[in-house]
């Protein structure tokens, strides 16, 4: 996980900030905010979710209140699917990992 946060930590931090919608510092804070308050009710309620997630949508709230075509929506369904697919193929490559080790054990 730090290796793939080293190589491309940066590429996260700049769509956040600014592909998705551009961000102002206080737009950061109501984001950050939301997105704090939103994991904290998720805790008590036992919700497991994601912190990157729930500030992703944090972020497009932020934008849509300015406008809804501020939000960059073609950036947002990308990562939707990045999201949908990265799980599909963590859940292969685990799978085809463990049935390898699992011929040779």
């Amino acid at each position: 996980i730090a290796l793939g946060t080293l190589s491309g930590g940066w590429k996260i931090i700049k769509t956040m900030g600014t592909r998705i919608t551009k961000v102002t510092p206080f737009e950061g804070v109501a984001a950050e905010t939301a997105g704090a308050v939103t994991l904290f009710l998720t805790e008590n309620l036992k919700i497991p979710v994601s912190t990157t997630h729930t500030i992703t949508g944090a972020i497009i709230g932020v934008g849509a209140t300015k406008r809804l075509s501020a939000v960059r929506w073609g950036v947002t369904i990308n990562l939707l699917w990045a999201w949908i697919l990265t799980i599909l193929v963590s859940a292969l490559a685990a799978a085809l990992i463990y049935f390898i080790f699992n011929m040779f054990l």
